[in-house]
């Protein structure tokens, strides 16, 4: 059973199209990843999924709702945590989650338990009495988590759950990311610009980029696609360095980024003398080499001809997603 089906879906803001004609299928239970940059189109997407917004044309169904004729249902059956903090950092942790289970009136008598198994579930137990502005920020996500699963959502939707956090407390959320889709068999869709942890956490991933889905697949098989070995050279010249090596006819693609080139080639440890050859003859200095199979990291670089860093995940689509209250709908 899918949890979530997509069918030619657009969202069209004069001529601009910010959702292009996406079909999509999501099964109940996985871990699925939508990554791409910054105006690819994935936060609109996502926003027409938890009904902020209404589709120019196509359709969706989630949890078996239709997104526009069943807006409340859906609502009620997804949990959402945005990317910007949105608690109450006056209130307790269990405040905070009181709360947001009467908002959703999840009764009374259920309240209390529901709590503790979610605040466990987090880990975070023995702060349920503290007030929110003593956390650190990998507490508050966690809590932000803990939040969204109170009513008992059947999708959780996860907007950037760790940027801006260190790596030992990002490595702890995609834990308990992990472990709250296999206890509670939820279907968590997320949004990040960690590609590796991306790649280890999701079980299919889409790529999204101008409004379209250019790649849908798992991380193993995307990645399988490319094949071989990438070569990553820092260099002077990367117009020039792109243009020598593509001639060759054992690469099969030469993408550059920044001051670097990546070449994907068949036994990459062979064919790096070589390069280095060819960029001695046309006089192009190499600052460094380096090689390793491909990565969700060189799939994106790939399909889009673009890298995806933690500086591009700028706090404004999340802002705008937050802005509009769940009964705004355009």
């Amino acid at each position: 059973m899918n949890a979530i089906e997509v069918e030619g879906i657009s969202k069209h803001y004069g001529s601009l199209r910010a959702v292009d004609g996406v079909s999509l299928s999501i099964e109940s239970g996985t871990i699925f990843g939508l990554l791409g940059p910054n105006g690819a189109g994935k936060t609109t997407l996502i926003a027409m999924l938890v009904t902020m917004r209404r589709p120019t044309s196509g359709s969706a169904r989630v949890n078996g709702f239709d997104i526009t004729k069943q807006a409340d249902s859906v609502r009620k059956s997804i949990g959402i945590v945005f990317q910007d903090p949105s608690l109450d950092d006056e209130l307790t942790a269990r405040e905070n989650l009181e709360l947001h289970a009467a908002m959703y009136a999840v009764p009374k008598q259920v309240r209390h338990g529901r709590i503790e198994e979610v605040i466990k579930l987090v880990g975070l137990e023995k702060h349920l009495k503290q007030q929110v502005k003593t956390f650190s920020g990998g507490m508050k996500r966690r809590l932000e988590i803990a939040r969204g699963l109170v009513h008992h959502p059947k999708i959780l939707f996860l907007d950037e759950p760790t940027i801006g956090l260190d790596p030992q407390t990002r490595a702890g959320i995609w834990d308990y990311i992990k472990k709250l889709n296999e206890k509670e068999g939820i279907t968590i869709i997320l949004t990040t610009h960690y590609m590796d942890e991306a790649d280890s956490t999701c079980q299919r991933v889409g790529i999204i980029d101008s409004g379209k889905i250019i790649a849908l697949d798992t991380p193993e098989n995307l990645k399988n696609t490319l094949g071989g070995d990438v070569i990553s050279i820092k260099c002077g010249g990367t117009d020039q360095c792109v243009n020598e090596i593509s001639q060759l006819k054992w690469v099969k693609g030469a993408v550059k980024h920044g001051g670097f080139v990546d070449v994907r080639v068949e036994k990459g440890e062979e064919k790096i003398p070589k390069i280095l050859r060819l960029m001695e003859q046309h006089g192009i200095p190499v600052e460094s080499v380096s090689l390793h199979k491909p990565s969700l990291d060189d799939v994106f670089l790939h399909y889009t001809g673009k890298t995806i860093r933690e500086d591009e995940a700028g706090p404004r689509d999340a802002m705008r997603l937050r802005r509009r209250a769940w009964g705004h709908r355009k």
